[in-house]
């Protein structure tokens, strides 16, 4: 028999830890947009730690959403009165907690009531995991879009605008009319100075209307950068039929992840701040030699198992690392290639390597399908393979690793593995990359000339010449053989 996650049933659900606070006593200090899995199994968990302590019960979050998709999460967070269920697992141990962090979730597409909330003298922080393909960014630039039609819209209809950005912009200027301080705008997606990020993006729509807007948001608005890290796989009915079967819990939408987690922040917050030093988040003058590290060895890393696996008809991620010959495809080996590019970080690089190959092999309960580490390549790629294969290739350093893994790609964009099965679309740009995948069996050089994805590095003998050898191999031997002559040296 199972118990239904409600707030009137938490103290009957003996099996899973629950809220060590009066959850009446919370108000709200942080209104954040893309409620996930991530974000549920990351920020929620540490401010749920944080009110077990007692401390900072006027800093509790407030959902908001864009998406149409965002309307269905409401639903199904309300019909459990806000709280989530969080599975943390490792190889030889499973644990449920419930959280309680979340109070309200504002209705997506009523961008009135969304603007009054951001106006709240109440709200100090506005945070955000929108993914890196929702920042409105150029590939290969890495620098906002202003172009893309939804911004274009925002600029014309800043009374009701379609994006998180068009909102919080309008919210900080409520917020201006009204005399009261902005809010800091802190993002929680993995992208590299995600905080820069996310000013370009909201100063960057606000010069459509007005550069002297643009210019007072970036004088005023503070956007500290920060590095997240937790895997949070996507939740199916095999996590809600573990999570019965496990711990008796009824939950429409838990959430299970690795027991690690980190978050390092700078610490820019004008507006104040909740005391998450007390749980574990790392404050700093400087994020980045943190997220160079996590970034490109531990998610490029995770790139370079998603490819070799999906070809070889592989859907786990922990069957992938069991594979005789996963070790080229392997986080150690993104790690070995990728650390020399990374500057100085107070983490060791091996806390880091290790850190990658343990969370690159998750635990079989877990089950994070392949597809989940192969998604939006074309984002992913110029973040987390080109600038180490860039910087190699600067070096005069081999880069016939990262090269791999790149042909490997536009070998899984052809849509088709080894074996003739299709893979299915999983990138905004599919349709673009299998067109020049399959070009480039014939000519390599026109995958590259996606200039916007490959930059500079498209021009670069060494890189050519590694990229055409390992695509050409293999279209000749096939994935398995390819990863046995990487493995010998061959190419």
């Amino acid at each position: 028999m199972t118990i239904k996650l409600s707030a009137a049933n938490l103290a009957s659900l003996t099996t899973a830890t629950t809220p060590a606070y009066n959850r009446e006593n919370l108000t709200p200090g942080i209104v954040h947009f893309g409620v996930g899995n991530f974000h549920r199994a990351h920020q929620a968990v540490y401010l749920d730690d944080l009110f077990a302590t007692g401390s900072d019960h006027d800093w509790a979050l407030i959902g908001a959403g864009v998406r149409e998709a965002d309307e269905a999460m409401r639903q199904k967070l309300k019909s459990r009165d806000w709280l989530t269920t969080v599975v943390e697992q490792e190889a030889d141990t499973s644990s449920a907690r419930v959280t309680g962090a979340m109070i309200d979730y504002l209705r997506p597409g009523d961008s009135a009531a969304v603007i009054e909330r951001l106006s709240d003298p109440a709200i100090r922080i506005v945070s955000l995991t929108i993914t890196e393909g929702g920042y409105y960014i150029d590939p290969a630039s890495q620098k906002f879009d202003p172009t893309h039609p939804d911004i274009a819209y925002d600029a014309a209809n800043l009374t009701a605008p379609k994006t998180a950005f068009g909102l919080i912009l309008a919210g900080l200027l409520r917020r201006r009319e009204l005399g009261l301080a902005p809010f800091t705008v802190m993002s929680c997606d993995n992208i590299p100075g995600n905080g820069h990020v996310t000013e370009n993006a909201v100063a960057g729509l606000a010069a459509l209307i007005d550069p002297a807007l643009a210019q007072w948001v970036k004088t005023n608005v503070a956007f500290p950068n920060g590095m997240v890290d937790r895997i949070t796989p996507a939740t199916s009915d095999r996590e809600k039929t573990l999570l019965a079967d496990n711990f008796g819990i009824e939950d429409n939408w838990p959430v299970f992840c690795e027991s690690f987690k980190q978050w390092v922040l700078e610490d820019n917050f004008p507006a104040g701040r909740p005391a998450l030093e007390k749980v574990g988040v790392q404050f700093v003058r400087d994020v980045a030699p943190y997220e160079h590290m996590k970034i490109r060895i531990l998610n490029g890393g995770h790139a370079t198992i998603a490819y070799p696996a999906g070809l070889l008809d592989i859907h786990f991620v922990h069957e992938a690392m069991e594979h005789p010959r996963s070790p080229p495809s392997s986080p150690r080996s993104s790690a070995t290639k990728s650390s020399p590019s990374c500057p100085r970080c107070p983490i060791p690089t091996s806390r880091i390597i290790s850190h990658c190959v343990k969370n690159g092999s998750p635990i079989p309960r877990s089950a994070i399908p392949f597809c989940r580490l192969a998604l939006d390549g074309s984002n992913r790629q110029p973040k987390f393979i080109i600038p180490s294969a860039l910087e190699r290739s600067q070096r005069q350093q081999s880069v016939n690793g990262l090269s791999l893994v790149s042909a490997l790609w536009c070998r899984y964009c052809y849509g088709t593995t080894d074996s003739g099965a299709v893979i299915e679309p999983n990138d905004p740009n599919w349709g673009r990359l299998t067109a020049r995948a399959k070009k480039a069996k014939a000519n390599p050089r026109a995958r590259l000339d996606m200039t916007d994805i490959y930059g500079e590095l498209a021009q670069n003998p060494s890189f050519v010449a590694a990229f055409t050898q390992a695509l050409e191999t293999l279209w000749k031997f096939g994935t398995k053989a390819t990863l046995e002559r990487y493995l010998k040296g061959q190419i």
